[in-house]
C-alpha cells in the first residue's frame, strides 16, 4: 500500500519503520523543519515496551542515551526535605529525552521511508479506492492509508473524526517545561541525579530533571492562548507563579532566556475506536494522557500492533483495523483513567501531605509500583512472525 503518516516525533517514525519493513511505500510528513530536538523526558517500563524496542533493534541504542536516573526531593520553602520520590517511579526502567528517542527512530526508518519536513496535511477526501490528500505546500497525492501520529492536538483526527473538543478533555491542570539542550544534566550522586520539587496548593515548581529543565504544573480551568506565541505563554507562567516562594523568583527571572519552552494543558484523549475508513490514529492522537507516564510506550506498541495486524490480514483494512482497535483499546485503558495533575500539584495542603506520605511508607510505594508495572505489561503482545523476521 501507499501510506501517508502525519508526524515525525515518536509514533510516526515507529509506524514508518514497521510498515516500510512490511513492504509498503511510506511517506512521513512533519510540519517542523527537521527532526525535533530537546523536549521533556519520556520513559519505558516493563517487558512489553522492551520487547518491542528489541524487535526494532534499537533497545541497546536507546539504553546508551538514557538520562541520569534522578530522584526528586520534595522540599519546603526553606529547602527542608519532606519526601523522596525514587527515580524508578518517575522515570520507569529506562528514561530518555524525547528528541533523542525521536532521532533514533528517524535514523532507523529514514532509509526505507520518505520524510517530508516543513509541511502538513490540510485536507483529506476519502474515496472507495483511496484517500486524496492536499498538503499545505500544495502537494496533492492519493494514498491507500493515512496514519495520524501527530500528537494530542492531531490534525488528522480533526479532519477524519471531528473537532478536538469532542475527544480531548482538559483535566484541570497545565504544565510548562523550560529547558535548554545546551545544558548538562544534574550532577550524578552515586550514579544518580537529584531534582527538587516545591509545592503550594495547586502549584508545583521543579528544578533539576533530565537536562536540568524547569517544570511548572498548576491547577487551572481552560485557558485560551496562542500556541505559536511563546512570549504570551511565558507571561501566563510568570503571572501564575508571581507570588510563589522558594527558588521560583530565580526560575522566573531566567525564563526569558530559555530557548526551549512548551506550555500545554494536562488532557486526556477519549475515543471508542481509533480507525475510520482508511484513516487510523496511533500514539497520543488516539490514546494520549498528558504526563501520564505511558504515552511513549503506548505509541511504540501501537505502531507494532498496527503493522502486525495489517500484515496478518494481508493488507485488508477491515479485519486489521478491528483487531487493532480491540487490542489497543484494552491496553490503553491506563490512558483513559489516569490524571497526573492532582499528583504533581495537589489543590490542598492535606492532599500534599498525603502525596508525600505515599513515598515515606514503603508498603504504599511497593503497591503503587506493582500497579504501574501491571498497566505497562497488560497486553497480549503477539508474535507477528513475518513482521519480526523482516525486521531482523
Amino acid at each position: 500500500m501507499r501510506v501517508l503518516v502525519s508526524g515525525a516525533s515518536i509514533a510516526g517514525p515507529a509506524v514508518a519503520y514497521w510498515l516500510a519493513r512490511s513492504g509498503h511505500e511510506v511517506t512521513v510528513v512533519e510540519q517542523a523543519a527537521a527532526v525535533r530536538g530537546g523536549g521533556q523526558a519520556v520513559d519505558f517500563k516493563g517487558t512489553t515496551h522492551r520487547r518491542v524496542l528489541e524487535r526494532m533493534g534499537c533497545w541497546d541504542e536507546v539504553a546508551r542515551i538514557r538520562t541520569v536516573p534522578t530522584e526528586q526531593h520534595v522540599v519546603d520553602a526553606d529547602g527542608r526535605l519532606k519526601a523522596v520520590i525514587p527515580a524508578e517511579f518517575i522515570g520507569g526502567d529506562l528514561e530518555v529525552l524525547r528528541g533523542d528517542l525521536g532521532r533514533v527512530l528517524y535514523e532507523r526508518s529514514r532509509d526505507d521511508a520518505e520524510y517530508v519536513f516543513g509541511d502538513r496535511i490540510e485536507s483529506l477526501t476519502e474515496r472507495a479506492t483511496g484517500v486524496d490528500v492536499v498538503l499545505r505546500s500544495g502537494r496533492r497525492d492519493s494514498y491507500d492509508l493515512v496514519v495520524g501520529a501527530d500528537g494530542i492536538h492531531s490534525g488528522v483526527r480533526r479532519l477524519a473524526f471531528g473537532p478536538e473538543a469532542d475527544y480531548v478533555h482538559h483535566l484541570g491542570h497545565y504544565y510548562a517545561v523550560a529547558g535548554d539542550t545546551a545544558e548538562s544534566g544534574p550532577a550524578p550522586t552515586g550514579g544518580r541525579g537529584i531534582g527538587y520539587w516545591f509545592n503550594d496548593p495547586g502549584r508545583l515548581a521543579a528544578i533539576g530533571g533530565p537536562k536540568a529543565p524547569n517544570l511548572f504544573v498548576f491547577a487551572s480551568d481552560e485557558i485560551r492562548f496562542d500556541r505559536g506565541d511563546v512570549e504570551q505563554q511565558k507571561g501566563i507562567v510568570r503571572r501564575r507563579y508571581a507570588t510563589m516562594g522558594w527558588r521560583v523568583p530565580e526560575m522566573l527571572e531566567g525564563l526569558p532566556g530559555r530557548r526551549e519552552f512548551y506550555l500545554d494543558g494536562i488532557s486526556r484523549v477519549r475515543m471508542d475506536g481509533y480507525t475510520r475508513g482508511r484513516v487510523v490514529l496511533v500514539g497520543d492522537s488516539a490514546y494520549g494522557n498528558t504526563l501520564g507516564g505511558f504515552g511513549t510506550g503506548l505509541a511504540i506498541v501501537g505502531a507494532y500492533v498496527l503493522a502486525g495486524e495489517l500484515d496478518a490480514a494481508g493488507g485488508d483494512l477491515g479485519p486489521a483495523f478491528a483487531r487493532y482497535d480491540t487490542l489497543m483499546h484494552r491496553y490503553a485503558k491506563v490512558a483513559r483513567s489516569g490524571n497526573a495533575g492532582p499528583f504533581l500539584a495537589p489543590r490542598s495542603r492535606t492532599r500534599l501531605r498525603l502525596r508525600n506520605a505515599m513515598f515515606t511508607n514503603r508498603l504504599a510505594y511497593r503497591v503503587m509500583m506493582r500497579m504501574t508495572d501491571a498497566f505497562a505489561t497488560d497486553i497480549e503482545l503477539l508474535d507477528y512472525a513475518r513482521l519480526d523476521r523482516r525486521s531482523a
